[in-house]
C-alpha cells in the first residue's frame, strides 16, 4: 500500500491506483471479494450530492464491505461493535488517471473500544484489507 499526497491518515489503509475511476472501482470490488468480503452497501457520493445539493465533486463511492465470520467474531467480543461495521472502503478520484482507495484501519476497533478481545479480528481484517488494496497495485509500482 502507499500513501496519498500529504500522507495517509492513521485511521486508514490506502492505495493509489493509476487508471480510470470505473476500472479502479471494479477492481476494488473484485479485490474485496477475493479476500472474502461482500459489498453490502454502495453510496455514490457524487450522484447523491448532485441530486441533493446540486454540487459537483470528483467521483467517489463508499463501499460497505463485510466478511461475515469477522463480523460475527467482532460482535461476540464487543456487542456494540456494529457501530463500526461494515468496513467502509472509499474509492475516490484524486486527479485524471489516479484513484485513491482507502479502508478504515480495523485496528481502530481495538483503539476505540479498548477491548483486547478484538485484536485477533482486527489483525485478520487488517491483513485481508491490506491484501485487497495491495492487489490493486502493479508489482512494479511503489508510489
Amino acid at each position: 500500500m502507499t500513501s496519498h499526497p500529504g500522507g495517509a491518515p492513521s485511521y486508514a489503509v490506502t492505495a493509489v491506483v493509476h487508471g480510470s475511476f470505473d476500472d479502479a472501482l471494479s477492481a476494488t470490488r473484485q479485490a474485496l471479494a477475493d479476500q472474502g468480503f461482500g459489498v453490502l452497501t454502495e453510496i455514490d457520493m457524487r450522484a447523491t450530492l448532485k441530486a441533493k445539493l446540486d454540487v459537483d465533486i470528483a467521483p467517489q463511492v463508499i463501499l460497505g464491505a463485510c466478511r461475515p465470520p469477522l463480523a460475527y467474531a467482532a460482535l461476540q467480543a464487543e456487542p456494540s461493535i456494529g457501530l463500526l461495521l461494515p468496513c467502509n472502503v472509499v474509492v475516490r478520484a484524486i486527479d485524471e488517471g489516479s484513484v485513491l482507495v482507502q479502508a478504515l484501519n480495523p485496528d481502530m476497533m481495538v483503539s476505540m473500544t479498548g477491548n483486547p478481545n478484538l485484536v485477533a479480528v482486527a489483525t485478520d481484517a487488517s491483513a485481508r484489507l491490506a491484501a485487497a488494496l495491495d492487489s490493486l497495485l502493479p508489482a512494479h509500482q511503489t508510489s
